[in-house]
């Protein structure tokens, strides 16, 4: 196969830039007690107990060149603080909406919340113990 030699003259073309997406993750804690409701009898959750929450909200977007950043981490809290003060130091069972404040349900309820003030927000993570959470991405 021959090439027109203009082809093979032409310069090189630049690669892609690489993207700009990424994920920003910020952390939260919080102390409550709970019991969930609808378990089985017996089953060791039906009892009051409690856990130090961890909570991860993931916002993901494209890096805004001007400023060099997808949200200020500030914001992210800023955005959470408000639910976060429902959460900390209660009985879950008795916020509303949480009457069953499995891991699950708390996420969701998290997000409905949250989301609203905090449009970048692209999951959430909520883990109840070192090994154990879940992962809600609306």
């Amino acid at each position: 196969m021959i090439q027109h030699a203009s082809s093979l003259l032409a310069a090189p073309q630049a690669p892609p830039a690489p993207s700009r997406f990424v994920r920003l993750v910020r952390t939260f804690t919080f102390e409550a007690a709970h019991r969930l409701p609808h378990v089985p009898p017996g089953h060791k959750c039906a009892r009051l107990h409690g856990h130090s929450f961890r909570v991860e909200l993931v916002c993901e977007g494209e890096v805004d060149e001007g400023v060099g950043w997808l949200l200020d981490f500030a914001d992210i809290k800023r955005a959470f603080e408000p639910t976060l003060a429902l959460l900390d130091h209660v009985y879950l069972n008795e916020v509303e909406g949480l009457e069953n404040p499995t891991s699950e349900n708390i996420a969701v309820w998290i997000w409905r919340r949250t989301k609203p003030a905090l449009p970048q927000l692209a999951q959430i993570n909520v883990a109840e113990t070192c090994n154990a959470r879940c992962e809600y991405r609306g």
